[in-house]
């Protein structure tokens, strides 16, 4: 049965319900929703009706609530597709993550939305994107992997949400991020993660600035924004590096060009330089050549530092720092706009050559001034062969002179087909380093004979020198004084001669033997002279000279008890007066007690006369003490001998 529209209670429901679909049909806010309902309770209407009402009033909420999600997922369905859109028309990478921030902005209804991004050289997320930030520290604020709301998100790769930052516990705080969040004001906010397959690269976030909770559909559509802008930056990043590979291919194209332009001009540089080296050309040739091909000035040093050749430039001292440097690298070097290149055969320096009037270098000139490097290497070598088998033979024929093997005739003549003319009066000279290597020292040695026209070998061990001169004296000053600069080492030379023909020189080399070793026992260990320069030690150490006849002399009862007590009254003598007669400092060099060192010269003083500690006496006495070291090796020097062993002064030692 129909219900009578015109009565009262009817016409309350009537008037209710079209009120309910007119806020529905323009969409009124919730709270609107109660007014029909209230009206009518106001009116009277009581029991079923009133009901009646009710029900439709939570009908219509429950409509305008399905119509509200409708449109709420149209509105984010369109965003994403508008998205979707931006991201195939891809221009401005930063545009369109403006654009997915604000979408988001505007979807949530949050007051701030913004999007960083992972650095994975500081291992931290920074600030990218904002849209509704004002504070300026908040802009720039970086997240460490774990810290905070966004570090935890970027680090687990889990969205987190919170309704209030601030009071949150689940998260760790720092003050640096809080003040941050503090000075933007914020109290909800939501981040989720920014994935690129399994990588994760940021962390897109909405908040608010008063507390919310967000729903599961918020988290999802923000998740879909975040996945849209991993795609924009991916793709973006794809784009750049296809755009970066082509313009490298075609710059990797024109560098294969140029290159290969290059290594041909190089190529030809090095064949002509080869071949000139290989026809014969020396190094006035070489250094020409590479002049002409670099436009500008060459020399080249041996490994001594002496000019081999130039061309084009003024003298210059080779750069020592520079071919150091081009040695350790293998590279030429530019030194005070001079170019420098070691000239090596595997680790071996054989000399450098330097280019000047090339402040700049480019590549290629480089790399021909560096192969340029290996020609003139190879040039060396050449010369070095010849000259060594020139040396070998030289040194043969020394050694024949020396040994008086052969007849004096011909070795007249093999040294005439050497440019050496034996007729001439010619001097001996032995040189000796403790420290310099002793083939070196023989090729600058040979290089001084070859000059002067005369032999250079090793002959029983030592470097010897047969040069053509009538002043064996300073011509050995001289030559310990080259030799020593040379090789960067004291060289002791000591001489003898002039010898006139082959027969005299084996004499004068045993009388430079004992000058050599004269002038290492006196303490001129790095000079140069002859038996004559030494004075009295001189004519003791001439042909006719008795060494051992005056050292039995001087020194014998204190040799024969030294032999036969196994004792050193011989060193304690040295000692005592090379410390200048101070038993203080005698012991000390002794290592030995005071009362010790008088014990043995008291020893002495039976042995030698009690007058031996007089001047005339001290002077005999130290005189044989050096020639004794002459005859002999020295013996090493101790604190005491067998019969030392006792406390100082309780009984005699020697």
């Amino acid at each position: 049965m129909l219900a009578d529209v015109t009565a009262p209670g009817t016409r309350h429901t009537v008037a209710a319900l079209r009120r309910l679909l007119d806020l529905l049909a323009r969409g009124a806010p919730t709270e609107e929703f109660a007014r029909p309902a209230a009206d009518a309770r106001q009116a009277g209407v009581r029991g079923g009706e009133l009901a009646a009402i009710t029900e439709a009033t939570d009908v219509a909420l429950r409509i305008r609530r399905t119509l509200s999600q409708h449109r709420r997922r149209e509105a984010q369905l369109t965003a994403l597709f508008d998205t979707a859109s931006d991201l195939a028309a891809l221009r401005d990478l930063d545009a369109v993550l403006r654009a997915i921030v604000h979408r988001a902005k505007l979807l949530l209804g949050t007051d701030v939305t913004y999007l960083s991004l992972n650095d994975e050289l500081a291992g931290d997320t920074y600030m990218r994107v904002t849209d509704g930030s004002v504070a300026a520290a908040f802009q720039q604020v970086r997240l460490g992997m774990g810290e905070g709301l966004g570090g935890l998100v970027a680090q687990t790769a889990r969205p987190y949400a919170t309704g209030d930052y601030q009071r949150d516990t689940r998260f760790h705080h720092t003050a640096t991020i809080d003040s941050a969040v503090l000075d933007e004001g914020l109290r909800a906010i939501l981040g989720v993660p920014l994935r690129v397959g399994a990588r994760i690269i940021g962390v897109l976030y909405a908040a608010d600035r008063a507390p919310r909770e967000f729903a599961a559909e918020e988290v999802a559509l923000l998740s879909s924004l975040a996945d849209h802008a991993a795609i924009a930056i991916d793709g973006a990043r794809l784009l750049e590096e296809t755009r970066a590979a082509l313009v490298d291919l075609n710059s990797a194209s024109e560098t294969i060009r140029t290159h290969s332009r290059e290594m041909r001009r190089a190529e030809e540089a090095h064949d002509q330089l080869t071949d000139l080296v290989l026809r014969g050309g020396g190094a006035d040739d070489v250094a020409a050549a590479i002049a002409d091909i670099l436009d500008g000035g060459i020399l080249i040093h041996d490994a001594d530092g002496a000019e081999l050749a130039r061309a084009r430039a003024d003298s210059l001292a080779p750069l020592a720092p520079a071919v150091a440097a081009s040695r350790a690298s293998g590279r030429a070097v530019p030194l005070n706009g001079t170019w420098v290149c070691a000239v090596l055969a595997g680790p071996e320096l054989l000399g450098s050559i330097a280019l000047t009037g090339h402040t700049d270098l480019a590549d290629v000139d480089r790399l021909l001034f560096e192969r340029a490097g290996v020609v003139t290497a190879l040039l060396l070598l050449l010369r070095r062969s010849v000259a060594e088998a020139e040396d070998r033979v030289r040194g043969e024929l020394l050694g024949d002179l020396l040994s008086r093997s052969g007849d004096p005739g011909a070795l007249s003549a093999r040294a005439r087909r050497l440019g050496v003319n034996l007729a001439r009066r010619h001097c001996v000279f032995v040189a000796d380093s403790e420290t310099a290597d002793r083939h070196r020292l023989l090729a600058v040695a040979a290089r001084h004979a070859q000059a002067g026209k005369g032999l250079a070998g090793i002959h029983q061990g030592h470097v010897v020198l047969v040069a053509p001169t009538d002043t064996p004296g300073p011509s050995a000053r001289q030559l310990a004084a080259e030799l020593g600069q040379a090789v960067g080492s004291p060289v002791t030379v000591g001489a003898a001669g002039p010898a006139a023909g082959p027969a005299e020189l084996p004499t004068a080399h045993t009388e430079a033997c004992r000058c050599l070793s004269a002038l290492r026992a006196l303490g001129h260990t790095g000079h140069g002279g002859a038996t004559d320069d030494l004075g009295f030690v001189g004519v003791l150490l001439g042909d006719r000279a008795d060494i051992g006849g005056y050292v039995r002399a001087t020194l014998g009862p204190v040799l024969d008890y030294d032999a036969e007590r196994g004792t050193d009254l011989v060193g304690t003598l040295d000692a005592y007066f090379a410390e200048g007669a101070s038993l203080t400092r005698t012991k000390t060099a002794l290592h030995v007690h005071v009362n010790t060192v008088v014990q043995r010269l008291e020893r002495v003083g039976r042995l030698l006369g009690q007058d031996w500690n007089s001047p005339a006496r001290t002077l005999e006495i130290q005189l044989a003490l050096r020639l004794n070291g002459l005859t002999r090796e020295p013996d090493l020097p101790t604190s005491a001998g067998p019969a030392d062993n006792g406390p100082s002064g309780t009984r005699p030692t020697n």
